[in-house]
């Protein structure tokens, strides 16, 4: 049963107001997840993330099975912000919940030109700047993994963008509590962490690489431990609020990320295999702070220091 209060799970993210910390991770949701969902009930809606210009990503195959997990070689192909606007967003707008728009690009100029487009659309609440993709050729990742490269980008989007920025962090760096330092000094409003470990799988049999391109990210249950050490390391360090990822498939996976220091959860492969998930977490939330007597589930936050 999905319960209908969530008022002990609402919370803000700067101007951001969500009924309830879940939500979709971009990539990993479209709007034909709506015929096996209610979507509704989600804290907000995240579509896969948008470049300024068509973009065919990565060739097959793209996704690869991996022990408690998933590889994913897509690439991000977009057909750009054009396209969005003019045949995707209502499909989105029409879910209910606050619209949060993911936004990559391959340079800093294609960040930029999204933010001050998007800031014109009423409509989309926020912004994510993905720059973690481990499996494009070029653009996010180089910017994402580079604390003064990170630092230009978010100021700029932050100078064209009035909503909230999120900032969407990459792990496969030496330090993510310097990224996310960079992030909030720059002015993002929160970070979400985190995205994809760089992996590559191998099939011995063909005496191949079992993605197209070779390189892909590593999602799923697998990574949970790191996602969970990562959003624990960087909620020392930064005071906005984080939003964790990596692995979350149940209430006990979000009650973790969220004792860690995550003010809310994203939901990524899970959302493959069991559509209902990010509803029966919700759920769970809910009860969760009814039975331990929590006015809010962010009364726990951080509490593992």
């Amino acid at each position: 049963m999905i319960l209908d209060d969530f008022s002990k799970l609402d919370l803000k993210i700067g101007s951001l107001d969500l009924a309830n910390p879940v939500l979709p991770a971009s990539g990993c949701f479209g709007p034909e997840l709506g015929q096996f969902t209610k979507v509704s009930s989600l804290g907000a809606i995240v579509p896969k993330t948008i470049f300024l210009h068509p973009r065919k990503g990565n060739p097959s195959p793209r996704t690869a099975e991996a022990p408690y997990g998933m590889l994913n070689s897509v690439g991000i192909p977009s057909k750009g912000l054009e396209d969005f606007l003019e045949n995707k967003i209502q499909d989105y707008l029409s879910m209910g919940p606050p619209l949060i728009v993911s936004i990559g690009g391959l340079n800093v100029s294609d960040y930029w030109d999204l933010a001050e487009h998007l800031n014109e659309i009423s409509h989309v609440k926020a912004i994510e700047i993905n720059v973690s993709c481990p499996n494009i050729e070029e653009g996010g990742l180089e910017i994402g993994s580079n604390p003064k490269n990170l630092a230009k980008l978010v100021d700029g989007v932050v100078n064209r963008f009035s909503k909230p920025v999120i900032t969407k962090l990459t792990p496969n760096v030496t330090s993510i509590t310097d990224i996310a330092v960079a992030a909030e000094s720059s002015g993002s409003t929160a970070v979400s962490l985190i995205n994809t470990l760089a992996a590559i799988g191998i099939n011995p049999n063909g005496k191949i690489l079992t993605t197209g391109i070779g390189k892909a990210g590593l999602s799923g249950p697998a990574i949970k431990p790191i996602a969970l050490k990562m959003v624990w390391e960087v909620n020392k360090h930064i005071s906005i609020p984080i939003i964790g990822m990596g692995g979350i498939e149940n209430t006990k996976d979000a009650l973790e990320f969220i004792l860690a220091g995550a003010s809310a959860i994203s939901i990524g492969t899970a959302n493959f295999t069991r559509p209902n998930t990010m509803l029966e977490i919700i759920d769970g939330l809910e009860s969760y702070a009814v039975e331990n007597n929590l006015n809010n589930i962010q009364d726990i936050r951080g509490e593992i220091g």
